[in-house]
């Protein structure tokens, strides 16, 4: 949602511009203008006017010509025409062409104020709509995950293959790669994309609270069991559950979600009756569930019903790629939360984080573009809205490639052959193929304070 409306004034004459201008500034629009028709297209990339103010009779491309290519340049903004007062046809050609309204001239303030305030009202309603329109197409379609990045693309092309099935997914990856995400998009690529989507943290509840979510519970089966109670089973019943970190489920609950497996039937906490569901299992860890095996502390068999399939998502430092299109995406998406006109970021900024390894992945770089919006002060982000952890990497950090310099590639190549060559400058410029001069130069440079320890 924006803060001010803006306004783009175009009129060859130059008076009447101006005098236009200091009307609707002083009603608190911000404005710009033009003096021709090429002109104002020229400016409404830039500017981004939720109404443009446009004479009708100009030089060059007139109003009725601006308004045909200005639609196309810039949908959401609204025209209102200008016109002389002989000259009405004019004005209901421009209507038929997707003007807003006309005014005649010489122009009334009050009608002035009128038209444009209602003009702004229908502008900031059509910009509302189409983000509602992104955001439930972002939600709706199954490809709707950010991704570029070749090891990123397999794993998608992975989950479109198996989406049409019936069969159970286990969903791997670190905290934060998105594993809930594809778990989505399996089911929107399913036949069951129109029955429930339910899901349950499963380290968030203690057994015995765990059980009675996913199964539910009778009246009177323990304390606080006021009345009976339906489980997520239930609830996803034609649909498709995910338990995410299943590998923290208690040992007893596994029993009874094996057999669910198994026999597709359960009963509730405290309860006989046999419940039967027509449910599809997926499952999501961010541990090793061979270990938890080793340890005792996973059932061997359940894991081979929840691993009919396996998706490995990649953490966000294996797929650089794919730093660049989440960052813009992200950039979008607050940026319109938080009102502000941002065309992306510069080069310092993206080289940063292309180079920075992400351990939280890209729910840490959903908060640091978070951050960046919040606190940018114009156009563009730079590295100076990142946080320092981002920007500033330790000496002797790996370089990513992309993201490092020609600089940074050198200065890593010669620390790590000194390293194995124990320091010996000849033996490292032999390696590398330089001369030791040009070594103990380098060497020279990067010391702090241009000294070297003997």
């Amino acid at each position: 949602m924006r803060l001010r409306a803006r306004v783009l004034i175009v009129d060859d004459e130059a008076n009447a511009r101006a005098a236009l201008s200091e009307i609707l500034h002083d009603e608190g629009y911000v404005t710009d203008t033009a003096a021709d028709g090429f002109k104002a297209l020229g400016k409404l990339a830039d500017f981004d006017p939720d109404v443009v103010l446009t004479d009708l009779k100009m030089p060059g491309l007139d109003g009725v010509g601006l308004l045909e290519k200005g639609k196309q340049a810039c949908p959401d903004a609204v025209f209102v025409v200008m016109t002389a007062f002989g000259t009405i046809d004019s004005a209901v050609v421009a209507i038929k062409q997707g003007a807003e309204s006309y005014l005649t001239k010489p122009l009334d303030t009050g009608a002035l104020s009128a038209v444009v305030a209602r003009a702004v009202e229908k502008a900031a309603l059509s910009r509302e709509n189409r983000r509602l329109r992104e955001r439930l197409r972002e939600r709706n379609a199954v490809g709707h995950i950010v991704a570029e990045d070749p090891l990123m693309l397999d794993a998608l092309a992975l989950v479109d293959k198996v989406a049409p099935s019936r069969a159970s997914v286990l969903i791997l990856g670190e905290s934060g790669t998105g594993k809930e995400l594809v778990a989505e998009a399996i089911h929107k690529g399913s036949p069951r994309a129109s029955a429930p989507f339910v899901r349950i943290n499963c380290a968030a509840l203690v057994e015995s609270l765990l059980e009675s979510e996913l199964f539910g519970h009778e009246k009177g089966a323990f304390t606080g069991a006021f009345a009976r109670r339906e489980g997520r089973f239930k609830q996803a019943d034609g649909g498709t559950l995910f338990l995410d970190e299943v590998s923290e489920i208690p040992l007893p609950t596994q029993v009874k979600l094996l057999r669910f497996l198994q026999e597709k039937t359960f009963e509730r906490v405290g309860g006989n009756e046999t419940q039967k569901v027509d449910v599809r299992i997926l499952a999501a860890s961010n541990r090793d569930l061979s270990q938890r095996i080793a340890e005792s502390k996973f059932r061997e068999d359940l894991f081979y019903r929840l691993n009919v399939v396996s998706v490995s998502i990649p953490p966000l430092r294996a797929r650089p790629r794919d730093v660049p299109a989440l960052a813009a995406f992200f950039l979008r998406r607050f940026a319109d939360e938080n009102g502000k006109r941002l065309e992306g970021l510069d080069d310092d900024a993206l080289a940063s984080l292309v180079a920075y390894p992400f351990p939280g992945n890209v729910r840490e770089l959903e908060t640091v573009i978070e951050r960046a919006v919040v606190l940018a002060d114009g156009p563009r982000i730079a590295a100076k809205h990142l946080p320092v952890a981002v920007t500033q990497r330790p000496p002797d950090a790996e370089p990513r490639i992309p993201g490092a310099t020609i600089e940074e590639l050198e200065r890593y190549a010669i620390l790590k052959t000194l390293e194995h060559c124990g320091g010996s400058t000849s033996k490292a410029a032999a390696i590398l193929g330089i001369s030791a001069r040009k070594i103990q130069y380098k060497l020279h440079d990067y010391e702090p304070d241009g000294q070297r320890d003997p």
